[in-house]
This record gives structure tokens, sequence and C-alpha cells, in this order.
């Protein structure tokens, strides 16, 4: 493996290229291929143009963009330049832009189109070290100077044409650039809020990626001639480190959206292996099969949802006769092989038969070719899980942090075992602890620990933060509460500082109720609420689709979908709903039972309720909605 992520890519081009590297769409929205030596090519100039503009090894750039192939191109050349990016999605709001690209020291940012110039330009009293911005797409817009006083705007374009320049009178600029590169050089600062809502900048080095490069091929067994579709926003570590495991083994990607609609239709088109994904994508995908089916109705709904019992318990019974039961506690696979396999064999007509009636008309929507996702950035709800176990799809669930670059596990592709994250990547370990740090065994839950070659460098400008979390011996404190199985894959249980601890003492993980909750098909999200409080509450968001279903089958009439949620009819829904899935049958103790919910008729948003990672902000939730959080713990007596 090589030093930096240039000198592997610039290998994986002299071996493949004339091979597909990136696969995006032109203006009439069909994919155009551009190869690894037009890639590389395009790298080359844009390094040596940013270079003329002043970007010299050691500095910071900014990066706001969406994914788009220049956005690789530009990454690639700002690292092979000894450089470190600084990236951002087009939803980002100019507050935080400023607040980013002044803490990081950017002189230079990158801009997707005009209207994320005009965000910048909005603070530019703010970013006294920013002298220079650079637009992607114009979008017709006129871009000359005295625009914006004292920085200097130009073009994508104007950048190549300078680049082209230079190569001409040094063509191997690029060459010499990339051989003063280290391992321990900063690749990028990647500022995170997650939950928490306090900004940090995550530094991460070239190293840290290229641990992840060399092992995660291997565990998927991926290689060239995969086909990856790209929808989450490439700014963030996890999509990242998908897109350098592509071009770092030769492999192809293909540039969609993390629309349902968008999406399916672009993998009908590319018929891409795999992809990578968050579990909301899943769930749309789980959702839309189970509204088609209901709105058919009849023996179509009853036959799906009895190839959907056989499919589940056939891929159980599978997983113990092949050993893939996760090991809490020491099982006999002896014991799990003679229970299973005459159900197993029995079954298997039936699951063939379902495969050929019902499931492939499902897998066919995916391109006909698709292996396998790797799901990350939030925990795989336990129901999205078993319905593409039960249809045959498989989902190989991961787990990792900004901080980790972020891969720390995940399921093997030929050996995925459920209700885990799989075990630690290569190289990397686990620790479970208590409250004092005292190591904990299989089967018991505690705070998780990891080391390994992603962890990140530290904070930046933040030593204060990084000592919090980050050992001297290099153990990151993750935040995640978990437990190992005897076999060494992980359990994720929550957030430490979820935990929600009520006034009678009781210790509560809000994300197993959630999850719960979600399983109904009238919740679309769900939050739950307890801190300091005699019982647990939740506010609830319905899927108002379903809503709307349910009132005109029961032929109940209203006047708009505004005031759904208001209904007497709709409130006696949900608490039905909610008492169904919350209680003792379902493995939930009496604490930890809904009391009351009240139910928001609008969806949670991304820079609102969500996180780019689409998590709830529970830091947001707490003051978005303190007066409906205040209602639903009032003493309703009137003391």
């Amino acid at each position: 493996m090589q030093e930096t992520i240039p000198k592997l890519i610039r290998d994986i081009v002299n071996a493949h290229a004339d091979r597909v590297a990136q696969f995006s769409k032109d203006q009439n929205g069909v994919f155009q291929p551009t190869t690894y030596l037009e890639f590389f090519s395009k790298v080359q100039v844009f390094a040596a143009g940013l270079h003329s503009e002043g970007v010299k090894r050691g500095d910071h750039v900014g990066l706001i963009s969406d994914n788009r192939k220049e956005w690789l191109i530009a990454d690639q050349a700002i690292i092979g330049l000894g450089a470190a990016d600084v990236p951002r999605g087009c939803d980002t709001t100019a507050r935080e832009i400023h607040f980013i690209l002044d803490a990081a020291d950017c002189k230079i940012t990158i801009a997707e189109n005009m209207k994320q110039v005009e965000k910048i330009a909005e603070g530019l009293g703010k970013m006294p070290k920013l002298k220079t911005i650079i637009v992607i797409d114009p979008q017709g817009s006129p871009v000359g100077g005295g625009r914006y006083p004292g920085v200097k705007l130009m073009t994508y374009e104007q950048v190549i044409s300078d680049g082209e320049a230079r190569l001409k009178k040094d063509p191997s600029f690029y060459d010499t650039q990339i051989e003063m590169g280290q391992s321990e050089d900063l690749a990028t600062i990647i500022f995170t809020s997650g939950t928490t809502g306090e900004p940090k900048g995550v530094m991460l080095t070239h190293a840290n990626f290229l641990f992840q490069i060399e092992s995660l091929p291997k565990l998927l067994d991926v290689g060239p001639g995969d086909v990856f579709v790209s929808v989450l926003p490439v700014w963030h570590s996890f999509e990242r480190i998908v897109q350098y495991m592509i071009i770092g083994t030769g492999m192809t990607m293909a540039y969609s959206k993390p629309v349902a609609q968008i999406m399916l239709a672009d993998i009908a088109t590319m018929k891409p292996t795999w992809m990578a994904s968050v579990p909301r994508i899943w769930e749309s995908v789980m959702d839309g099969v189970y509204r088609s089916v209901h709105a058919k109705g009849g023996i179509t709904e009853v036959l799906f949802r009895f190839f959907i019992g056989v499919g589940a318990a056939h891929a159980t019974l599978k997983r113990m006769i092949y050993g893939l039961m996760p090991e809490f506690r020491r099982r006999v696979h002896i014991v799990d092989l003679v229970v299973a396999i005459l159900p197993y064999l029995i079954l298997t007509p039936l699951r063939l038969l379902g495969d050929l009636l019902v499931f492939k008309k499902i897998k066919d929507n995916l391109g006909g070719r698709f292996i396998a996702t790797v799901s990350g950035g939030g925990a795989l709800p336990p129901a999205v899980d078993r319905f593409f176990s039960a249809i045959g799809i498989l989902l190989l669930e991961g787990y990792g942090l900004t901080e980790t670059a972020p891969v720390l596990a995940a399921r093997l592709r030929y050996h995925p075992v459920p209700n885990t994250v799989g075990p630690p990547l290569p190289g990397t370990q686990f620790r479970i602890v208590d409250e004092n740090f005292a190591d904990l065994p299989p089967g018991r839950k505690g705070l998780v620990l990891a080391k390994g070659g992603q962890v990140m460098k530290g904070y930046y400008k933040r030593d204060d933060l990084t000592r919090k979390i980050l050992s001297e011996d290099g153990w990151l404190n993750t935040g995640d509460l978990g437990m190992l199985t005897w076999k060494g894959e992980l359990r994720l249980m929550g957030r430490q500082k979820d935990t929600i601890v009520l006034l009678g003492g009781e210790n509560v993980e809000p994300t197993p109720i959630e999850q719960k909750l979600k399983e109904s098909k009238y919740i679309a999200e769900a939050v739950v609420l307890g801190q300091d409080q005699r019982f647990l509450a939740a506010l609830i968001v319905p899927n108002m689709e379903a809503v709307d279903a349910y009132l005109r089958e029961n032929g109940i009439s209203f006047m708009d979908s505004g005031n759904m949620a208001m209904m007497p009819e709709v409130c006696e829904l949900f608490d039905t709903e909610v008492n169904q899935l919350i209680n003792a049958k379902n493995g939930f103790r009496i604490f930890e039972r809904i009391f009351r919910f009240k139910l928001i008729p609008h969806e949670f948003a991304v820079n609102k309720e969500l996180s780019h990672k689409q998590e709830v902000k529970r830091h947001a939730i707490a003051e978005i909605y303190a007066k409906e959080i205040a209602e639903l713990f009032a003493d309703k007596s009137g003391r």
C-alpha cells in the first residue's frame, strides 16, 4: 500500500487507464463515462491551477459542494498538493459555512454554484483570511473582479485553463508534488456537530483512510468490474471512504441522489453491484414496497405477507445451520443444527416459491446485478434488517465515526451476523468498559472504546476536546454503548449521552424504543423523552400518507391533511399503535412504556431536527419543541 492516496490512485490509473472511474449525468440526465486516465488528467491540471492561485503544502481549502465528478477531482488535486480540504454540502447554512471556513483558516474555497458563493459572501467580514472563491458551475452568472470587495472570484474552468498553461511548462509538476507526500500528512478537516451541536474539526490523515482502503475490499470481496451507485453526501467520511475504496481498487461509481424515485431509476439504468447507504434509504424502500402491496390488497397482500414470514423464518434457520447467530451467550452449534435442519428443509420450497412469485420483482428493481449494500451513519432498525433478510437482499451494517475516518467494523459479506455491526476491521480493537473503565466480558453492556490506524489525529485547534475522548495510548472513547459477542462481533445499544435517567433512578436507552415505534406503518419518526421525569413520553411524526389511507378506508371524513394529527380518531389510532408496540410482550419493562405522546404534523428536516447523517439531533429537538415537551410532562392534576 502506498504512503498517500494520490500515489495509490496514480498506480491504479497506470493499471486501469481505460476503465471507467465515474459515471455522471449530463444536462439531459444521461450518464456519461469518465475513464481513470481522463479523471487523473483533470486532477493534474486542476492541481496545477490551484498551485498557480497560491495553494501550497499545509494549506486548508474549503470545498462546499454536493456529489459530482468535479468534487473528487478537486479533492484529489488539493490533497495531491499536500494541502487538506475542508468539505461541506450545499444544504449547509451560511452561518455554518462562515464558522467552518474561518475556524479552519481557509484562504481559498471552492463552491459548487453561485448560490453557495452568495452564502459565503454574506460573511466575508467574519472570514478575514479568505481571499479566493472558485465556483464550479456559475450557471450563466457573470464572474468578474470587484463583485465581492477583497475577494477574487473565478470559475473552475479558469483554474483548469491556468493549470493547462502551467503543465505545458512543467509536465511533471503533479508527480513532483505527490512524491513529497507522507502518510501522516493531513488529508481533510471534517467539521461535525453530529447530534451534540458543538462544531469540531476532525483531522484525518492519508494513513487514516489508507488503513481502510487496504482491508475493506477484502472483507467485501469487491474489485474491478464492480459498480457502486453513489447517493450519500461525499463530504461526509462514510461516502468519502467508499469513493476512495472505489478509485483505490479500480472499480466504477455512478452519481445519483438519495431520493427513492431518482435512485431506483438510476439503479435500473446503471445496474450496480453495490451501494453505500444510510438506514433511512432502506426504510423508505421497505415502506414503498409495503404501500404498493397494500394498495393492491386482496390475495396479493395476503401472499406477500405470508412469504415475508416464510422468508424471515427461513433466514433465521439458515443462520442457525451455518453458525451465524450472535453469541452473547455461549451457543452449542450442533444443537442449533439439529433444531433447524428439518424445518429449514421443509420451508426451502416455499422460500423458493416466494422468490419466484414475489421477491424477484423487488430484486429486479435493483438492476438485476445487485449484491449488497453497506449501511452506516446510524443504527439499522431491526424491522428493516429482517425485511431485507426475508426477501434475500444482503444488508451489511457497518459502524464508525467521523473521528475514525469512519469505519471501525462491518458485517462480513460471507459471514454476516445479524443484530451486530460485525467484527472490527483487521488491526482494530474494541474494549467494552464499565463506568470505572474496567473491561467487561462478552455479553455485558458498557461503553465502547476503539483503537486502530483509522483513529483521527485530533480536533483542529481543540486539544482540550481531543484529550476528552482520545487517550495518550490511542484509545478513542466512542460515546456509544454496546456489547461484544463471544466471537468478537459488536452490538450497539445506544449513545452514552442519550441514556435517559428517570426520577426513580431507572436508566432507559431511547433508541430501541424509537426503533420499535417506527415499525408501525403510521410512524415516520419518534423521539423518546423523559430525563429527570417520572415517566417516558414521545414526540411522534406521523406517516401522513398511511394515516390518510387509514381514514379513507374506515370512512372517516376530514377537512384537510394539515389538521389530521389533531383528530380524535387519529390520536386513538396512535395510542393503540404505541401500546401494541411498547409492552412486556415485546420485551419492554414497565418503566419503558410511553405514558404520553404528542404528534408533530410535519417531517423532520436536515439542518433542523436532523443531522447531515439524518440522525435526530436531540439537543435541537429540546429547543425547537420546548413548549410541546413541557406540555407532555405538565402535571395534569393541577397541583
